[in-house]
This record gives C-alpha cells, structure tokens and sequence, in this order.
C-alpha cells in the first residue's frame, strides 16, 4: 500500500479535551464505554443519534450528559400526541405595533436539541425535523432561518410494539447517521448505579469540556482523516452486498455507504488515528446500517441482518 498523506494534527490540547470529555461522559453513563464511543462519532460526523431502547435504560441519560459535557446551547422537546410543529420550529406573531409578523424561534434553534421519546408524535410532527436535519435550516411561513452551527439532535425512542408509538418513517430514519441500543447494564455497574450519586445530580455539576469552536475544529479534523481506496471498494462491495442479501428488499444507498464512510473517519480520530482501517468500518456497520434496510418481514433482527452482511464481505 501507498504512504498514507499527511493528515492535519490536532493540537494537543484539543485531543486532549476530546479524550476528557469522552472519559467524563464514561463516568455519567456507566459501563456503556462503545455505546458512548459511537454518540461522540455521531457529534463528530455531523451527523444525528437516535437512541432505542426500552423506557428506563439510560437513553435521557446518555443525551444529557452528552450536552452537558459539550457545553453547547442545549433544548430539550419532550415529544408527545399533541405536540404540534410549530411547538419545535417557532411561529410568527403578528407585532401590532410595528404592524408586521415577527419570528419566535421555537427550541430547535439550539445547538443541541434532545428530542426525546420522538416517536410518541404523530408524523405531521416528526417531519417538521426533515428539513432541519438535512439541511441546517427550518422555513416557517414561506421564510427560511438558519439554525446554529454545530447543530446535533439527539432522539429517542421506546421499541415500536409499545403502546402510543407512531413508527418513524424511512426518510426519517435514514437523517440520522448512528442508531444505538443501550441494552441493561452489566451487574457491576448495576450495582453501582444502584449504590452511587444520583445520575441527574452528577450531571447537574458536570464541567462543559468542549465548546463550539472544538466541535467544530474536531469535525474539520475529521473530514482530514485518511480513506484508501481499497477500504472505499471494501465499503461499496457491504453495499453491493446489502440489495442482494435474501432478507432485505431495500438495501443500502449511496448515503449510507457515505454516512460510514464519515463516521469511519470519526471512529479513527477518536482512537487517535489519521487513517481509517477496515476494523474501523466493521465497529460501526450495524449502527449505520440497521435502521436503513428495509427487511422482510419474516426476516428477523435487523443488527443479525447487518452482521450476516459482514460476514459474508471479505476485507481483501
């Protein structure tokens, strides 16, 4: 293989605050270290989390003590059956005074938004955060307004076979580049997250690490980050693959295959390379690709759908 280019280095300072910020989120969310891992991949990528799991495991958690660690403009929604678009994007009011319509930014204008429980709402309300995902950006009443840079939402949903759940539908899904499952702790941190401080306590007197000029420092490291061509024909043959696989009648697109490509890159500078390697793909995969094939409908579990997609794609 060629002499890898030379790639540009982050100060140490920087690596250093990245390595700090991860390890104080580590002590918030306990005994999840990859699941964290791949939240801070997702704020790195320029792209958005949607966390799954059952009520009560940790999903708030982990989205709160991710914004408390960056130190951003922070906005929660609490996403119910009447919540309504104009609830999370603004509206205009008319000023009687100054006789015109004035905008009241509603709370996406944020740098971080936690959209919790974001399939309790009804579509019309889950699709007001298309175009803010997409293209940064949300348009009220024919006016268009930027949202603020870095711009990250954290989601979460309960499994859709809970009762009050409206499912979120593909071009939703396919907005967020990683999708995780947190799954029970692990009895050791069980135990001490039975015994220990109360987690919104700890959280409450975390010290913000990182702020925007890092973020976004980190992100243009991030698009530095070395991809060889044979790994770029290693992730397009996990394409080709996908939309021939026996248990999914929609396979991956071409965004997926650029969403691990840039989180791939993440990946690497978070383990403090300047090249992606092959490994550095297959840890991410099933956190891309999961929620973007469509399966059949006998066809099981999705993460063993992705995995099986590994398995069968050799790393030549």
């Amino acid at each position: 293989m060629s002499a890898l280019p030379a790639a540009k280095m982050l100060p140490d300072t920087l690596r250093a605050s990245l390595r700090d910020a991860e390890a104080q989120v580590n002590t918030l969310v306990l005994g999840k270290p990859q699941e964290v891992r791949l939240a801070f991949v997702a704020l790195l990528s320029d792209g958005h989390l949607l966390i799954e799991d059952l009520p009560g495991l940790g999903k708030t958690t982990l989205a709160h003590a991710l914004a408390a660690t960056l130190g951003l403009g922070f906005q929660r929604v609490q996403f119910t059956s009447d919540l309504l678009p104009a609830d999370i994007l603004g509206v205009s009011v008319f000023d009687a005074q100054a006789r015109r319509f004035e905008f009241h930014p509603g709370p996406i204008f944020a740098h971080v938004l936690l959209a919790d429980e974001i399939n309790r709402a009804p579509p019309r309300t889950q699709s007001a955060l298309l175009e803010a995902m997409a293209e940064h950006q949300v348009t009220v009443d024919g006016t268009t307004h930027a949202l603020p840079n870095p711009f990250f939402v954290i989601a979460t949903q309960n499994p859709v076979d809970l009762a009050g759940t409206y499912p979120l539908p593909d071009s939703q899904l396919d907005r967020f580049l990683l999708r995780l499952t947190l799954g029970y702790p692990g009895e050791d941190a069980e135990r001490e997250l039975l015994a220990g401080t109360d987690r919104r306590a700890m959280i409450a007197q975390a010290s913000p690490l990182l702020g925007t000029g890092d973020v976004l420092a980190l992100r243009e490291a991030v698009l530095n980050v070395y991809v060889s061509e044979a790994l770029i024909g290693y992730v397009q043959a996990l394409l080709a693959r996908s939309r021939r696989h026996a248990n999914v009648r929609v396979g991956l697109s071409p965004r997926a295959g650029l969403a691990l490509l840039r989180a791939a890159r993440a990946y690497a500078l978070l383990l403090g390379r300047e090249h992606v390697l092959p490994e550095d793909v297959q840890a991410l995969f099933a956190a891309v690709a999961t929620h973007r094939l469509t399966a059949e409908t006998d066809a099981g579990d999705g993460a063993a759908i992705a995995k099986s997609i590994l398995h069968a794609v050799p790393v030549d």
